[in-house]
């Protein structure tokens, strides 16, 4: 529900209709707060649709190895590399597919959370999520693998 670098920031659940801006907390991890207060880290679940004011921008790094591709401006939240601790798993879902790492995220961008998803099971840091191949039915390997500069292939 919030990325694990944001577990020493107070924090707490999103609600639909709430205006969000993406900010660096303390100890340098982005993650969203409400715009009123920005000191509390506020925590989406997979599935949460955000629609940004402006079209989404990230920080250079990401734009200087993936050129000036629009985003959009409207992204669907992921977390991602769930096997992996003490990495950075809280991701937006964009319109073409790309996934990229809210870390990435320029700070200062306003957002609204259009909606949550319908079923809300256990927290996602319980909750497993095994995807099956239709084929052998047998789990299938992982489609989404890290770069280093936040995008997932």
């Amino acid at each position: 529900m919030c990325d694990y670098s944001l577990h020493q920031v107070s924090s707490r659940p999103a609600e639909v209709g709430e205006k969000l801006v993406s900010t660096r907390f303390t100890g340098g991890t982005h993650g969203f707060a409400a715009v009123d207060d920005p000191a509390v880290a506020v925590c989406l679940l997979s599935g949460t649709e955000v629609a940004f004011e402006k079209e989404i921008q990230f920080n250079e790094t990401w734009s200087f190895f993936h050129g000036h591709k629009a985003a959009g401006s409207v992204a669907r939240f992921r977390q991602v590399n769930m096997d992996r601790p003490h990495t950075h798993h809280d991701a937006l879902e964009l319109a073409d597919g790309r996934i990229v790492l809210v870390h990435c995220l320029r700070e200062r961008q306003h957002a609204t959370v259009l909606q949550l998803p319908t079923a809300q099971h256990e927290a996602p840091s319980q909750a497993a999520t095994t995807t099956v191949d239709l084929e052998t039915q047998a789990p299938a390997e992982p489609t989404l693998h890290a770069t280093a500069d936040g995008l997932f292939r």
